[in-house]
């Protein structure tokens, strides 16, 4: 698949630029922080804009649903932006996770749910553990799931259920149901056990398609998730260099020692890796190629996750004594990083899987 495009062309620039500029503007870390102090209104503010204003929650829905009719490319770029500023807003959940599951085999209630999503009026989240991978036996919902992210944000929840037929998907509206805020590591995707009735839900993915449209929407979440990661170590990388061409210590710049510089120059040449990874993955993914999807997807995610959780340690390290403290936004890049690490799969178990769709 040569034909994958690993440089941003005019429309990528110009999308980043965007949202870059929205973001600067918007979602300060003084701003993030705040989350972890239980304070959340900066999540809907945020995803309103994001969603309404520059159209963002429609990106991967045709243009004859009411999206934008962009691809995964283009959230890819999106997401890379949303990790440079760690926002707390359910792009990935909603616009990537839920969107990919109901797009896989759209009914007519599901399309009635799409339109709502591009407007950026209602707001979705599949009703999984965090850590869930596609490719693994599907655990239908009966009463109770723990760990599910975007749940707090969503109006609607999309839930497999288990039927004679196969699994179907419902959508059981947020209100319904019983969600319990749980202490979640990276409180700028809060985490969340659901509890509720399946049955109260309409049909928006038929059983003879469900447990594969919940597959397509986790590979989506894990293949995108990859692009997070790497804006998150970016900002990482940019943030310790810029930093040490200004810290002084025993009267000379700390950059200028040689050790460091190695660190450096190996920090960058991981982040330039994984951004070629996670760009492949999301553009093998805008193809629509099942198997190379998955190979580069596991590649994406095996090397991404561990490479934020490098660069955002030698953040805080490399920062000296400013980088352990709450005051710098150093900790919000390893938490969110430590976060992602396990989300839609851990680094070891897409190795595993890489293994086996490549015989070795």
């Amino acid at each position: 698949m040569s034909d994958i495009e690993l440089l941003d062309n005019e429309l990528d620039a110009d999308l980043r630029a965007t949202v870059r500029s929205f973001l600067a503007e918007r979602c300060g870390p003084a701003d993030v922080v705040k989350a972890y102090d239980g304070d959340s209104s900066l999540t809907p503010v945020l995803w309103k804009g994001l969603s309404a204003e520059l159209g963002l929650a429609g990106l991967l829905i045709p243009e004859s649903y009411g999206g934008a009719g962009a691809s995964a490319r283009e959230a890819a770029v999106v997401l890379e932006e949303l990790g440079r500023s760690v926002a707390p807003v359910p792009f990935l959940t909603s616009a990537v996770v839920a969107t990919s599951v109901l797009l896989a085999a759209p009914t007519e209630k599901g399309v009635e749910l799409l339109g709502g999503l591009a407007a950026g009026e209602r707001t979705a989240a599949l009703v999984v553990p965090l850590p869930a991978t596609a490719g693994q036996p599907l655990e239908a919902v009966e009463t109770e799931v723990r760990s599910v992210a975007g749940a707090l944000e969503a109006d609607t929840l999309l839930v497999p259920v288990s039927t004679p037929a196969g699994v179907e998907v419902r959508a059981v509206p947020a209100a319904h149901a019983e969600i319990t805020p749980v202490s979640s590591l990276d409180m700028t995707r809060r985490l969340a056990d659901v509890r509720l009735d399946p049955a109260a839900g309409e049909v928006v993915v038929a059983a003879e398609d469900g447990a594969e449209a919940v597959g397509s929407g986790l590979l989506a979440g894990a293949a995108l998730m990859a692009s997070e990661q790497v804006g998150v170590a970016q900002w990482c990388l940019t943030t310790t260099v810029e930093y040490l061409k200004v810290r002084r210590q025993f009267g000379r710049i700390v950059g200028g020692y040689q050790a460091l510089k190695h660190r450096l120059a190996d920090l960058y040449t991981s982040v330039e890796g994984a951004g070629a990874a996670a760009r492949y993955a999301a553009g093998a993914l805008a193809l629509g190629d099942a198997e190379e999807t998955r190979i580069a997807t596991h590649v994406a995610a095996a090397y991404c996750g561990d490479l934020a959780v490098t660069a955002a340690e030698e953040a805080v390290q490399l920062h000296g004594g400013i980088g352990m403290t709450w005051e710098h936004p150093a900790h919000l890049y390893l938490k969110r990083a430590k976060a992602d690490q396990i989300a839609y799969g851990l680094p070891g178990l897409h190795r595993d899987r890489l293994g086996t769709l490549v015989d070795i």
